[in-house]
Order: C-alpha cells, then sequence, then structure tokens
C-alpha cells in the first residue's frame, strides 16, 4: 500500500451522474464500493464532496442572490452530498461518519481534526462537509485545508478526466495527458487542477495532488496500492 492515509476531494456533480443535478444512486453506490474497497486494504480515508449538484453559491449570486448567502446554501448542499454518502457506506456494510464545519446536530458532529484521526483510525470513513465554514472558500480549498491538517499523505481528486491536459481534452482532441507535473508548471502554463487558494495550500505545505477519473471502477484502489493512475501534481 503506497498511501495509509488520504483526502479524496469528490465534486458534487459528479453525484448527478447523467443528469444535471440531483443524485444517481448508481454513482453513489460505485463511489462507496471504491472507498470501502480502500478501508479494508487498511488505508485511512476522509472525503471532501463538494455540492455543486444541489447548488452552487457563485453561480447563484448570477441569479440575483448574495454571495455570504449563496456559499452557505452551498454548504448545506455538501452537507446532503455527504449524508447520502455515509449511508451508501453504511449500505454496503462499511462504516462512516459526518463531521460538519458549522453546528449541525444531530445531522454530523462539529469538525474536530483529533476526533477525525481517530475515526479514520477505527477503519471508518470521515466525511468532512461544509467546506470550511466560510463563505469565499471553496470545497477545493476546503480539501486543501483538511488534507494538510490531518497529515494526508497525498490529496486525490476524483474527476470525470483520467489527469491533468494541455488543454480542455474534450474541446482539443489533440491535448497532450501529463503523468507528473510541478505545481509551478502548472501556474505557468495556467493549467486548471483547483483554484489558486487550494492549490497554493497544497504547494506550500508540499500536499501532492493526483487528478484521476474516479468513475472507473477499480481506480481509486488501484492508485492507493501504487499504481500509475491520472496525473500527480507535485513541487
Amino acid at each position: 500500500m503506497k498511501y495509509s492515509r488520504i483526502l479524496l476531494k469528490l465534486s458534487g456533480e459528479s453525484l448527478a451522474g447523467n443528469g444535471n443535478q440531483g443524485i444517481d444512486d448508481s454513482v453513489l453506490t460505485e463511489y462507496a464500493k471504491q472507498v470501502a474497497d480502500v478501508v479494508n486494504e487498511g488505508c485511512e480515508v476522509a472525503i471532501v464532496i463538494g455540492g455543486g449538484n444541489i447548488f452552487r453559491g457563485l453561480s447563484g449570486t448570477e441569479s440575483g442572490f448574495d454571495r455570504v448567502k449563496g456559499d452557505q446554501m452551498g454548504m448545506l448542499a455538501t452537507v446532503i452530498n455527504s449524508i447520502a454518502l455515509e449511508s451508501a457506506i453504511t449500505r454496503l456494510g462499511g462504516r462512516a461518519k459526518v463531521f460538519t464545519s458549522i453546528r449541525m446536530e444531530p445531522v454530523g458532529e462539529l469538525y474536530n481534526r483529533d476526533k477525525v484521526l481517530e475515526v479514520m483510525k477505527n477503519k471508518a470513513v470521515a466525511i468532512l462537509s461544509g467546506g470550511t465554514g466560510n463563505p469565499f472558500f471553496t470545497t477545493d480549498t476546503a480539501s486543501a485545508l483538511r488534507a494538510v491538517e490531518i497529515g494526508a499523505d497525498v490529496l486525490l481528486k476524483g474527476t470525470r478526466v483520467d489527469g491533468v491536459y494541455s488543454a480542455d481534452p474534450e474541446k482539443v482532441p489533440s491535448a497532450v495527458k501529463y503523468d507528473m507535473i510541478s505545481f509551478e508548471e502548472v501556474i505557468n502554463k495556467r493549467l486548471k487542477v483547483m483554484d489558486s487558494t487550494a492549490f497554493t495550500m497544497c504547494r506550500d505545505n508540499n500536499m501532492p495532488i493526483i487528478v484521476f477519473d474516479m468513475n472507473t471502477p477499480g481506480n481509486l484502489l488501484n492508485l492507493v496500492k501504487g499504481e500509475s493512475i491520472g496525473t500527480v501534481v507535485s513541487n
């Protein structure tokens, strides 16, 4: 096992499957199965999931929402997704616990790093919801912050693409995929991996990022075991 403790970042949009919003139960179950397989191999897992399949604070402001209120709605959306993922993992016979960045008992326990570490050491998945608990920060930034706080070996960004490319592969067929790339190269080439705040936090704290396709069954486990999957971003 190459990684003994990971922070997995999942996008809310991916939970919608082929739909534009809501939660696709088949996708949710597949994600839960992949996570359970990794835990069964002895890896400690924390997860941060977005809420874009339910509400995006930033796009909400374009519809007239106050940015602070919009971001708070987005935080609540991540909690809904986190509860759904917790339920899916439990349904498969695994154990999971939702933590929230703002007080929301009995929905979830208020985030506390030491309690999160204890949960993971007891072979349960820690699902960290609510973003950072503050407006103007994305779930990318929350995942970077939590990864550094819990001392994760790596931040895994599960997406619908299989890595980082020189351009959008869906728009530019000739785009080249990188197997490894440095933080500086990503900045100089202006490639979109994570938002700038999250990216800077990872770079300054030597937290490697691996961007990979979460929608390919078995990818997460194979990656944790050390297979070359996706794109590694590091110093």
